[in-house]
């Protein structure tokens, strides 16, 4: 059930992606391009791994991977793989599922993996009554092997920031160093959003660390879900994040 509360939103995810660039955040921002044929080539050129996504839309639902082989291409949508020869062959079958909404191709970023699997990052931002931007947790999703998508939705799980780390191989120093880092972005984009439009008092940033330990920033959701974080044994994000939501109207 859809619940009111007082903070914007934008669906359009090729909207948000432009309000990053041409700002100090830029850098973290994975080349975007809306799909067509030319974009689709020009993607595939530069990049081995391209995701083909809806332009509106959560939870990780209907997003495709291509991956160049060295015979052709490999299509995976959820679980399923299907091969092409040429790019002609792609983009038809692309063209197919974006005929009732527009999508976005982006550059694929390689995933750290924690034990095996990969993950992302939610940056959770919210802004009080009587304050600026205020990073007020950081959580991971862990995805099932062989999954497009970390989302809980898509089989993921949630986990907590500093052990996921941890198991992905970083020393304690370095995983401040990367929270650190994290919570200064989520305000920056927190501020840039501002910028563009009013009424923001909360963001999500969906954030992917690649193997080298950079930060991209995947998408940002002006509704992000947080409800999972009940269930886990901890729960002081959970309810860190909701003594700032109750304070615009939200209660769950």
């Amino acid at each position: 059930m859809a619940t009111y509360y007082r903070s914007s939103t934008i669906k359009s995810k090729w909207t948000k992606t432009k309000w990053l660039l041409g700002t100090d955040v830029q850098s973290y921002v994975p080349k975007t391009l809306p799909f067509s044929q030319e974009n689709l080539r020009t993607m595939l050129s530069q990049y081995s791994t391209v995701f083909f996504k809806p332009t509106t839309g959560s939870g990780g639902f209907n997003i495709v991977r291509i991956k160049k082989l060295g015979s052709g291409y490999q299509v995976q949508h959820n679980s399923v793989r299907n091969h092409y020869l040429t790019i002609d062959g792609v983009y038809r079958q692309l063209l197919k599922r974006s005929s009732q909404r527009d999508y976005l191709l982006q550059k694929g970023i390689r995933l750290a993996k924690a034990n095996g699997r990969p993950f992302d990052i939610r940056v959770m931002v919210q802004k009080p009554n009587d304050g600026p931007w205020t990073s007020t947790a950081l959580f991971t999703k862990v995805g099932r092997p062989g999954k497009v998508a970390t989302n809980y939705h898509q089989g993921g799980e949630i986990g907590f920031f500093q052990q996921t780390l941890s198991r992905a191989g970083y020393s304690s120093e370095r995983i401040e160093q990367k929270e650190n880092e994290l919570k200064r972005l989520g305000e920056a984009v927190g501020r840039i959003f501002d910028k563009r439009y009013s009424g923001f008092r909360e963001l999500g940033l969906d954030v992917a660390l690649d193997e080298s330990g950079k930060a991209w920033i995947l998408e940002v959701n002006t509704r992000p879900t947080f409800y999972p974080l009940r269930n886990m044994g901890d729960r002081s994000l959970h309810r860190k994040i909701m003594s700032y939501a109750r304070q615009y109207g939200r209660l769950r």
